[in-house]
């Protein structure tokens, strides 16, 4: 009841704001009726939810546009997505340490913990202080290990692209 209030609010929010309310309407009357079955005497409504699945498609398209902005510039685009896997990979990995190091040797035990070996992990720094003690902890270092070695060397490449640019930049001005 709540999530269908929250979906009913939103749609009253955005109609509001939106300059063109017919075009707002094209994809907007998803949201209006996945926000029905909040009130009661319409209870037939609930199959209706089945529509919210409709909405994944404004937001692939809306990915869509996202990705068209970010790759303009490769370059840029190559630097972006390297930032985002490497959030996710420490993010996946610290969660996924936390699963499997439960042995009573293991001294990753906290979140903290598990952010700080991620971290030094994907950035191959290791400082040694933790370190994960069963198998599946070791495999999940070796792609962190694995991943970070890529990122890094894409990061490499794309501050090594800016002195590339800039070179060309000055010989086109001298020229």
């Amino acid at each position: 009841m709540i999530s269908c209030a929250f979906f009913f609010l939103e749609f009253c929010v955005r109609f509001y704001q939106a300059e063109n309310k017919a075009r707002f309407m094209r994809w907007g009357w998803i949201d209006l009726i996945s926000s029905i079955p909040m009130v009661d005497f319409l209870r037939a409504g609930r199959l209706l939810r089945l529509i919210r699945l409709l909405r994944l498609i404004r937001a692939f398209r809306s990915i869509h546009q996202l990705v068209s902005y970010i790759f303009r510039n490769r370059a840029q685009g190559a630097f972006t997505s390297v930032s985002i896997i490497a959030i996710l990979l420490i993010i996946f990995s610290a969660i996924g340490i936390l699963q499997v190091e439960k042995d009573p040797n293991s001294n990753i035990k906290t979140a903290e913990d598990a952010l700080w070996w991620a971290y030094v992990t994907i950035t191959t720094v290791g400082y040694g202080d933790k370190y994960p003690v069963t198998t599946e902890g070791r495999i999940i270092a070796v792609i962190l290990m694995t991943g970070g070695v890529g990122l890094f060397g894409t990061f490499t490449a794309y501050v090594a692209s800016w002195f590339v640019n800039d070179k060309n930049e000055q010989a086109n001005n001298q020229g």
